[in-house]
């Protein structure tokens, strides 16, 4: 292959187009995505500590945010309420993209190359992008009430954050069959896909990207037997406390919450 401005690597796939100025076009637009994306791994992690941490060095005076959430209606409640923070002249906010559904890859980018941090209001990522974010050091805060969004910002922004629970994701399973139980009311037959579930722990149920219900896992079986956890590859039967609706297809998500002191 002749006329290549740069040497290409190992397993390096060609994309035969008609026009040489499309091909140019392609090239140029996944240049600078890789570019962008290796300026944010580089970077330092933006993250609401790290705003106070500039605003006290006076390196900074605003704070980015990127806005996801289950509904309009809660999207716009929630970047109204920000919007009359009051937090003097020392910095102000401001939401450079919202909009409904899973967090997806997009966010993660735009939030990786403007350094803005990511609310996620009773939405969670899609696939992997979760781990897409902790690549490019990327702030993704998950919230399931407005007004703890609110105080969380308001606080970090006035210094007075205090010592926080980080969730810790344990693992996930895939709802495959719904069985109805007299005794134990409705029983979700999953395929645990990661990690591990465990009986008692907190866990939340997902459908089409947006969560459900929170609550905790009231009973776990493998087959006939009862069992305190169950690993990805295997199958169990569970129940979640205080809620029937869940339907083939449903993620639930089991995670436990670890205190932290904020640096």
């Amino acid at each position: 292959m002749l006329g290549l401005t740069s040497v290409p690597g190992a397993g390096d796939a060609f994309l035969v187009v008609e026009d040489d100025r499309v091909a140019r076009q392609i090239g140029e637009r996944r240049e600078a995505r890789e570019r962008n994306a290796q300026l944010a791994a580089r970077s330092r992690p933006r993250t609401l500590e790290s705003v106070m941490e500039e605003m006290q060095r006076g390196e900074t005076n605003e704070l980015l945010l990127i806005l996801k959430g289950d509904v309009s209606g809660s999207v716009e409640a929630l970047e109204d309420s920000l919007a009359k923070i009051d937090v003097g002249e020392e910095v102000s906010l401001r939401v450079i993209h919202r909009g409904v559904g899973a967090i997806n890859q997009n966010d993660v980018m735009l939030a990786a190359v403007d350094n803005a941090v990511i609310i996620g209001f009773n939405v969670r990522p899609e696939g992997k992008v979760g781990e897409l974010a902790e690549r490019e050091g990327v702030d993704v805060r998950f919230y399931s009430v407005i007004y703890a969004a609110i105080d969380e910002i308001e606080l970090a922004l006035k210094g007075m954050l205090k010592p926080i629970y980080e969730e810790r994701q344990m693992g996930t399973a895939q709802v495959r069959e719904i069985f109805r139980s007299s005794r134990a009311g409705t029983i979700a037959g999953c395929l645990v896909q990661s990690g591990l579930i465990r009986r008692n722990a907190k866990a939340r149920l997902i459908r089409d990207g947006s969560v459900i219900a929170d609550g905790t896992i009231s009973s776990l079986r493998r087959f006939t037997d009862d069992a305190t956890e169950v690993r990805d590859g295997f199958e169990c039967g569970l129940t979640l406390a205080g809620y029937a609706d869940l339907r083939v297809g449903d993620i639930v998500e089991c995670y436990e919450m670890i205190e932290k002191a904020r640096t």
